[in-house]
């Protein structure tokens, strides 16, 4: 449950339009992505509640109180516009499988106008890597530079993604699949921002480290759905 004692920041009042992507007359949910394999896609279950929460608090858009699930071959996979996924794996665990219908259903959403957001909860990288490759295999990962729209069109992050978890140490990194100048696929990798969006005593993350995982998957969400030009620079 989001918990707004917990989180005391200034609201951030945006006037933006969201085109045709949501549903007229329907409140925003995010939809999580239900895949194969053995990585938990279920992971971090109160996450995405509390950003839809905190959206709805700090911006125009009207979200609902609740997360979507889909798999991608649902009969209304195509009727979700802003698709999730996370996870948790091991080296040389199958944490994450697309058939090839799924492939491509996957890639004709996302090619059609569909966003996808993977959050590595870590030791989700190689899987989802060698899978989007199934999906775009003409395509390679770009790192989106920090002068991008994403990071700044309701909350600054001048440096990039915030660091919610340490994982492996690395710096965190916010990668993009890109067709046609649009970001198609925005993988943020060695962030975590799915445990910083979590009820503050499930994963013991100091408020700050909150605040800046919420702003950040605020911006995600936003610049998909604002019908802002989608390209790097």
């Amino acid at each position: 449950m989001y918990r707004k004692h917990f989180l005391i920041f200034p609201v951030v009042i945006l006037v933006l339009t969201f085109p045709q992507l949501v549903t007229a007359g329907e409140p925003f949910a995010i939809a999580r992505l239900k895949y194969n394999g053995g990585g938990d896609w279920y992971g971090d279950p109160g996450s995405l509640a509390n950003l839809q929460a905190f959206i709805r608090e700090h911006s125009s858009l009207e979200t609902a109180e609740k997360e979507k699930v889909v798999s991608i071959t649902a009969d209304d996979f195509f009727s979700y516009p802003y698709l999730y996924m996370t996870g948790h794996g091991e080296e040389g665990r199958n944490v994450l499988h697309f058939t090839d219908q799924e492939a491509q259903r996957l890639r004709e959403h996302l090619l059609g106008g569909g966003f996808l957001h993977c959050d590595d909860n870590y030791g989700f990288d190689t899987s989802f890597r060698r899978e989007m490759k199934k999906v775009f295999p003409e395509e390679s990962w770009v790192e989106v530079p920090f002068n991008h729209p994403i990071y700044h069109i309701a909350f600054d992050f001048p440096n990039g993604l915030p660091k919610i978890h340490e994982h492996d140490g690395q710096p965190p990194q916010g990668l993009a699949i890109m067709v046609d100048g649009r970001i198609v696929v925005f993988y943020t990798y060695q962030s975590d921002l799915g445990d910083g969006w979590e009820d503050s005593d499930v994963h013991n993350d100091p408020p700050e480290k909150r605040r800046a995982a919420l702003r950040m998957g605020t911006n995600i969400v936003l610049y998909a759905l604002s019908g802002r030009p989608r390209q790097l620079p």
